[in-house]
């Protein structure tokens, strides 16, 4: 790293000092671009141009090594500012972790363009075929590749200067590559019509005949049977958006009290705020969102914890075990919240120009992503049989 680097190299304290201003405009305009469907592209720019995609990106290539509690609180205050934001920078979250537990590699290319504000999506889940099926295939040509298929749930890829993709090749071997967003042959489609996280850009990735060379491929897993922690990090920053949802509810929910709500009519107060069943709504509210916060901060914990450790197998299971039970508390007070906060006022919480219901929206769509339920079942058969949780991409 050169002097000018070093010098330049921001701290965790300068990051949070460039999204705090970030943050509440993205904040002040998210209700009404959720109801209009007005896509992000700004606001997911701003944020990477700021260098607020490369908290990870650890010291000695220029970044602020931030830990994972450290850049899990950024994705909880990103999402409660703007859940869809938080989520459509997920991949490129994922990729900063990938890059951390990579070898040398071509590493400092990848953090040099993270500093400068580029942008990271993924296009991975297809719809159909087999359980975990990858149909999108990779075949050589020449010195290089072509990659053709269908992707779905191509979170961010809309937004993104890189897509990082994967595809089975000739020996049935699932290939991970990273490419430029506008390469030809890459088509992207905003077709993502779930009825939350409607502005996460997660629609469909068409790749025909698209180029790629041998120097683009990450084949970063690691040995068979081993875990990654990129795994349980990727499961935690859901967990943190669920937090965040929680807490634009909370926050939605006060103050809707103070400025907008009148007692219903038999009750003994003259202001909503002085109700005692509007207190126990925001209360239990405030509780949920207390609880599940510190939840997902002890999963960041974990993982950190596991990196000390040398990332032994050992601390990665304790690490999967920990984000599998804070992500189903996240996901439950999310839910629960959003319900709640429909409880502050009476029918007009319900009018369509108050957009409440994204709350509920955004926090299920986000659930569906892996059933809690299993992150419950997991948990359990740890605790009681010692069965580790699945090695897959979703412990």
């Amino acid at each position: 790293m050169s002097t000018d680097q070093q010098l330049a190299r921001p701290t965790v304290d300068a990051l949070w000092a460039r999204a705090e201003p970030l943050l509440a405009e993205i904040a002040a305009g998210a209700a009404q671009r959720e109801a209009e469907r007005v896509m992000p592209f700004d606001e997911v720019r701003a944020l990477a141009r700021a260098g607020l995609l490369a908290w990870r990106v650890p010291a000695a290539y220029g970044g602020a090594g931030a830990t994972v509690r450290d850049v899990t609180r950024f994705i909880i205050a990103l999402a409660a500012a703007d859940a869809n934001v938080a989520q459509a920078m997920r991949p490129g979250f994922g990729f900063v972790e990938g890059l951390v537990l990579a070898g040398e590699g071509d590493r400092e290319l990848w953090y040099d363009r993270l500093l400068r504000g580029d942008m990271f999506g993924g296009a991975f889940g297809e719809i159909g075929g087999a359980q975990g099926e990858v149909r999108a295939t990779l075949t050589r040509h020449g010195d290089h590749y072509l990659a053709n298929g269908h992707k779905f749930y191509s979170t961010g890829a809309l937004f993104s200067d890189w897509i990082t993709v994967n595809a089975s090749d000739a020996d049935g071997h699932v290939r991970s590559f990273t490419i430029p967003a506008d390469r030809e042959g890459v088509r992207l489609v905003d077709d993502w019509d779930a009825m939350g996280q409607r502005l996460t850009a997660s629609g469909s990735t068409y790749l025909e005949d698209v180029v790629v060379h041998a120097d683009e491929l990450r084949d970063w897993h690691p040995p068979d049977n081993e875990r990654s922690l990129v795994i349980p990090f990727q499961q935690l920053v859901l967990a943190a958006v669920e937090v965040g949802i929680a807490r634009n509810a909370l926050d939605d929910a006060v103050r809707y009290a103070r400025e907008k709500a009148r007692p219903i009519a038999h009750s003994e107060s003259l202001r909503s705020v002085d109700e005692p069943y509007v207190q126990h709504a925001v209360g239990e509210i405030a509780a949920r969102v207390y609880v599940a916060e510190a939840g997902v901060l002890r999963g960041a914990d974990a993982i950190d914890d596991a990196y000390a450790a040398g990332a032994g197998h050992d601390a990665q299971v304790r690490a999967a075990i920990d984000v599998a039970q804070c992500q189903f508390i996240a996901t439950e007070a999310a839910l629960r919240c959003a319900e709640l906060l429909f409880d502050v006022g009476g029918a007009s919480t319900a009018l369509r120009r108050n957009n409440f219901d994204r709350h509920w929206r955004n926090a299920r769509t986000v659930a569906n992503h892996n059933p809690r339920a299993y992150k419950a079942g997991a948990v359990g058969r740890f605790l009681l049989t010692g069965a580790e949780p699945p090695n897959s991409g979703f412990f």
